[in-house]
């Protein structure tokens, strides 16, 4: 039976599961096994297999000999196991775009209200009269929306002269988002009571979103990450140990049955 021998320390098979517990690194495990079981029938050709292990060889400094043995060492793998480390991202790459590359446009159309940017003004101030006084400044042209944000508004926006963005439509305040959705740019609303603010809006500028490269990126790592959290809430995990040496496998279940992992 194999043993695992940290300085003069010798841990047994079954120690090393308890331990894995015990410093909660299981979740993490299940993760990367459910994930190498996903990609297992996603093989590499000869061309592409160079190609990522010299570039993840240079990325991480392990263009000599010296310089991969002492890697091995350090983390007890062979050559073929750190291989394997350089050629998985690509693997899970191509997992991604069998499982979800042609379901990307409708799925885009499908969250596009929500992938949408804006560039918006903000003012926030804890007096009714104030709001009201600076919103009708600004509608009147007397004072420009960024001054009035800079001498008056008790945010972190004031540094701006109000302005925010551009960031995804639905992360200001869902009071705020409803504004902005319905929006022209340029369209000042009157003040409205947020917890203890009273805040002006004022949409800038709509960014529509595109799925161009960097968002069908964004989208299948969206979509990879949802069903990995998936599979693993469904993974039971259970601790199975040997009693007395030859009694068999005896199963031991933990907190109420069953010791689920949560995502990692």
């Amino acid at each position: 039976m194999a043993h695992l021998r940290i300085g003069n320390q010798i841990i047994s098979q079954a120690e090393i599961t308890h331990l894995l517990a015990g410093y909660q690194m299981l979740p993490q495990l299940c993760r990367l096994v459910i994930i190498e079981r996903a990609i297992a029938p996603f093989e590499l050709t000869p061309s592409e297999k160079l190609g990522v292990i010299e570039q993840f060889y240079q990325n991480n400094q392990l263009t000599t000999p010296e310089a991969q043995a002492k890697v091995l060492k350090h983390y007890s793998m062979s050559l073929e196991q750190l291989e394997a480390v350089a050629m998985r991202e690509l693997r899970i790459e191509k997992f991604k775009q069998a499982t979800w590359g042609t379901k990307l446009e409708s799925y885009f159309l499908q969250c596009k209200s929500q992938l949408d940017k804006v560039i918006y003004s903000l003012i926030r101030t804890s007096d009714a009269e104030v709001a009201q006084e600076l919103y009708f400044r600004i509608k009147a042209g007397e004072q420009t929306f960024a001054d009035c944000a800079s001498l008056y508004s008790q945010g972190q926006e004031a540094q701006t002269g109000g302005m925010l963005g551009p960031v995804p439509i639905n992360q200001p305040h869902p009071a705020i988002a409803q504004k902005l959705t319905i929006s022209q740019p340029g369209q000042l609303w009157p003040p409205m009571k947020l917890d203890e603010w009273f805040v002006i809006v004022r949409l800038e500028k709509l960014i529509p979103a595109q799925l161009d490269d960097a968002m069908r990126s964004t989208l299948l790592n969206h979509l990879f990450e949802t069903w990995l959290a998936e599979e693993i809430s469904k993974a039971q995990l259970t601790i199975l140990e040997e009693e007395g040496g030859s009694e068999g496998v005896w199963e031991r279940e933990r907190e109420s049955g069953r010791q689920k992992l949560g995502v990692a």
